[in-house]
């Protein structure tokens, strides 16, 4: 039930315990399959642009058991060597950050996706609008065939997401446009905290979409609306208001790693480490943190429409602050909150509460936790280590291990559940439950 080490290096932590939360993530695993077997362009080419993938593969595969090795440490130092061929610049006889090296990797992975031939088209915009749609979903009225749809997006890797930007004006409540951004990672920090409360992972995740204000903004509605109540076409200034602004999850990936910051600053300037406990689930539910395009409701009393935590000012008519789905899963957030330990939790011994989800109100967006990634010292040194499950059995690959593990570079011994929740986190790996028809296999077995 245990996997293999990796070698320190000489400060080499870092890459070791990203390594053991990577290979923890199945779908990942299973992206890099499928990605280093998609043919090359015509022209070829050069090595250094397919080694990322291929070695990061290698190294995954026996880390989570997939490939037979008959050492129990394995060197990680050919990761290293290609990293520097993409010209980044690691030493290893420097404190480096594990989550500094989760984006390198990211970014570097996209960089050799992109080398790749891709064609576009504008079936590719139907695509991004609805990212889960399947092929034969799809339909076209033409009596031809349906082009295939371009695998530029097929081919992003799990841990790939979109946030969406959110502006609304407080005078007219008029909303702009939706942004977009992408992310590989959601980087939380962490509020302060309050006397006599736990802070939960649930804190810091609506601290990160809270709504801000912004000031002196122009606001073409309101100029639109002064410009019109003006006689004879006067030219008048562009309007600014404040602005309410407010950030949702536009795409959920598949496979999820939140960023808990620790650095903080005192005030004279020097860095400073943050200690404090972020209680966290097995189960994650980010249902509520989801954005949906809004939809306008007929003006009339909804018990449904009740101001509630994520409520907040500037919106009307349903447009904006709101997600759609937070009416479904209320009752479902008073039962089973992210970050709150209970007792039940902790004493299930991994055993998902199906008690919790009843049918009607069951999330859409539910995330089980594959490995946690932390941190012991300060911020001038210290140690990281990994929390991560032991692989399926080979008997059941496709199911998931509930024995935890404590993974320190060469070291490697099981660890509880408990242990796991309890531990100072810094990296979370979650990995997304899909079907709701899954609920019924969720009660992680122990291995034999």
């Amino acid at each position: 039930g245990l996997v293999p080490g990796l070698l320190n290096l000489g400060n080499t932590c870092f890459m070791n315990s990203l390594l053991q939360g990577l290979s923890s993530c199945p779908s990942f695993l299973s992206w890099l399959e499928e990605f280093t077997a998609q043919p090359r362009s015509e022209q070829g080419q050069p090595s250094e642009h397919r080694s990322l993938s291929l070695t990061l593969l290698h190294l995954l595969r026996a880390l989570s058991c997939r490939e037979v090795t008959d050492d129990d440490v394995l060197d990680a130092s050919c990761l290293l060597e290609v990293l520097r061929i993409y010209r980044w610049q690691i030493s290893t006889f420097e404190e480096q950050d594990a989550h500094e090296l989760f984006h390198v990797l990211t970014s570097s992975l996209e960089d050799e996706r992109d080398h790749q031939p891709r064609v576009t088209h504008l079936f590719d915009v139907h695509s991004l609008e609805q990212p889960e749609i399947t092929q034969k979903q799809i339909t076209c009225r033409t009596r031809g065939s349906l082009p295939p749809m371009s695998s530029h997006w097929k081919s992003q890797h799990p841990f790939h997401g979109r946030l969406t930007s959110n502006m609304v004006c407080k005078h007219c409540e008029h909303q702009s446009p939706v942004r977009y951004d992408t992310f590989d990672s959601l980087s939380l920090s962490i509020p302060a905290a309050m006397w006599g409360r736990p802070m939960t992972l649930d804190h810091c995740l609506h601290h990160f979409i809270s709504s801000e204000s912004v000031k002196d903004v122009v606001c073409d509605n309101c100029t639109k609306i002064q410009a019109e109540g003006t006689l004879n076409g006067q030219s008048i200034e562009n309007q600014r208001t404040t602005f309410v602004k407010q950030l949702k999850l536009g795409k959920l990936p598949q496979c999820l790693c939140i960023h808990l910051q620790r650095l903080s600053w005192s005030n004279q300037g020097t860095p400073l480490k943050r200690h404090e406990h972020v209680q966290f689930n097995e189960f994650l539910i980010m249902d509520i943190y989801k954005y949906h395009i809004p939809v306008h409701k007929p003006s009339r009393n909804d018990p449904n429409q009740k101001s509630s935590e994520e409520t907040k000012p500037g919106t009307k008519d349903g447009v904006a602050v709101k997600p759609a789905d937070a009416e479904q899963t209320h009752g479902t957030k008073s039962l089973l909150v992210n970050g709150a330990c209970s007792t039940s939790l902790l004493m299930s011994s991994g055993t998902f509460p199906l008690t919790a989800f009843p049918e009607c109100s069951s999330p859409v967006y539910l995330y089980r936790l594959m490995a946690v990634v932390v941190h012991h010292g300060d911020m001038h040194s210290g140690h990281f280590v990994t929390y991560r499950r032991s692989p399926p059995s080979s008997k059941n690959p496709l199911s998931v291990s509930n024995q935890w593990l404590w993974i320190s570079d060469d070291t490697v011994r099981k660890a509880s559940l408990q242990e796991v929740l309890s531990s100072s986190a810094y990296l979370l790996f979650y990995e997304r439950v899909h079907s709701r028809v899954q609920h019924q296999s969720l009660e992680l077995r122990p291995e034999e």
